[in-house]
């Protein structure tokens, strides 16, 4: 196959254009230094990166992390670096795109995965587009956190909570990630569970509209103040106690959560002796039944 001027005319027409310091231009890395990274810009010569421009990030290696072929967006600083080549810095580029794309994460609720890089007074930091981002310790996780210094290191899954570019200011979280995760693990737990199931649990809270159950496994389920006892009471202290074993029976699943019931056992329960005292024995056992009763009897002479 032949080619022609016209095959190369969108190459031409870049070389010609005039660049301008402050202008964010993308590249090919076509090769990397300890030093700096080199970009075919696709014009008369090529951009260069010194790697203190290329990521302000901690523990930054360029070799490992920066590859021949990656595509890259950097801010020209200068059109010549005194060799001949245009100067340019990915951090300044990334300090203007990073934002519009902080605003956008947020808008689309992405999970990004991140590492903690740092540990802080009440919170964690970690790194998105090339900016530092705060993890108070309360979206860090579902329950307090004792030690920070455990999640140095360690990647993890994040939302952008905040993002406020005049003040330079970005938090992340984690925290409604993991309560996503654990609302799902309940509902699948809760859909092998059925109305009628009657099983044991141990009291963990008190409330003055019920009871909240423990039932092992993640699970829990509340008994309304008025499923707890077949007398009427004003408080459920004045039938249970925190750390108290139960048992219950499942009576409602509605909106992911259980509906129990201790009264409902005790109905069955006196419902079973009620037929036990009162069932009448069946014709022909009468005679045997009540002869055997007499039997054992034995009457003052």
């Amino acid at each position: 196959m032949t080619e022609t001027m016209k095959d190369y005319e969108k190459e031409l027409e870049t070389s010609f254009q005039e660049i301008e310091e402050g202008e964010i231009l993308t590249g090919t890395v076509i090769g990397i230094t300890d030093k700096e990274v080199t970009l075919d810009l696709k014009y008369y010569t090529e951009g260069v990166i010194h790697v203190e421009d290329f990521s302000r990030e901690p523990g930054f290696h360029v070799k490992d992390e920066v590859h021949t072929g990656d595509e890259v967006s950097a801010m020209v600083m200068s059109k010549d670096d005194g060799n001949g080549n245009i100067l340019l810095s990915k951090v300044e580029a990334d300090d203007v795109l990073a934002w519009e794309k902080l605003n956008t994460l947020k808008e689309e609720q992405t999970v990004l995965d991140v590492v903690i890089k740092g540990v802080v007074k009440s919170g964690v930091v970690a790194y998105v587009e090339g900016v530092r981002g705060f993890i108070p310790a309360s979206k860090l996780s579902l329950s307090y956190v004792d030690n920070l210094e455990e999640y140095l290191n360690k990647p993890i899954q994040v939302r952008v909570f905040e993002v406020d570019k005049e003040k330079k200011r970005l938090i992340l979280s984690a925290r409604e990630i993991l309560k996503e995760k654990a609302d799902e693990e309940r509902k699948a737990k809760i859909s092998n569970v059925e109305v009628g199931l009657v099983t044991e649990g141990i009291v963990e809270s008190l409330q003055p509209y019920g009871a909240f159950i423990d039932l092992g496994n993640g699970l829990s389920g509340l008994v309304h103040i008025s499923q707890i006892s077949e007398k009427r009471i004003k408080s459920c202290s004045q039938v249970l106690a925190v750390g108290d074993k139960v048992k219950v029976k499942v009576i409602a699943i509605k909106d992911g959560k259980l509906s129990l019931s201790m009264k409902a056992l005790a109905d069955v329960a006196a419902k079973e002796i009620e037929e036990e005292v009162y069932e009448l024995p069946k014709a022909g056992e009468a005679t045997t039944s009540l002869g055997a009763l007499f039997a054992n009897i034995k009457l003052d002479q």
